[in-house]
C-alpha cells in the first residue's frame, strides 16, 4: 500500500473559493480504481493550512491517478487559489487487515 501524506497552504480567505474545487478532486480521486482513500482536511489551528491524507493499493494506481483528467484541473486551478507550499511524503506500508 502506498501511503501520501503532506500539507498545503491556501491563503484563509480563499478557503470557501477552494472548497468547491477541492471536493471534486476528492470525489473523482476516491472514485478511481486503486483508491483506498483521498482526503483534504483544515488544520484547526491554523487554517490556511490543509491536510492532504492519500491511501492508494500501489505506485501503478498512483501513477494512474497523476495522469487523471481530475488532477489536471486541480493543478491548474493553484495559481488562481493561491496555492503554496506543498510538501506532500510518500510511504510504503502494509496493506490493512481484512
Amino acid at each position: 500500500m502506498i501511503v501520501i501524506e503532506g500539507t498545503v497552504r491556501i491563503p484563509p480567505a480563499r478557503l470557501e473559493e477552494a472548497r468547491s474545487v477541492m471536493e471534486q478532486m476528492i470525489l473523482a480521486s476516491r472514485a478511481e480504481a486503486g483508491c483506498l482513500d483521498y482526503a483534504y482536511s483544515v488544520d484547526v489551528l491554523d487554517p490556511g493550512l490543509i491536510r492532504v491524507s492519500e491511501r492508494w493499493v500501489s505506485r501503478d494506481a498512483l501513477a494512474a491517478h497523476f495522469k487523471t483528467a481530475h488532477m489536471a484541473t486541480w493543478r491548474s486551478f493553484f495559481p488562481q487559489l493561491g496555492i503554496t507550499d506543498r510538501s506532500l511524503r510518500l510511504y510504503e506500508a502494509e496493506p490493512e487487515p481484512i
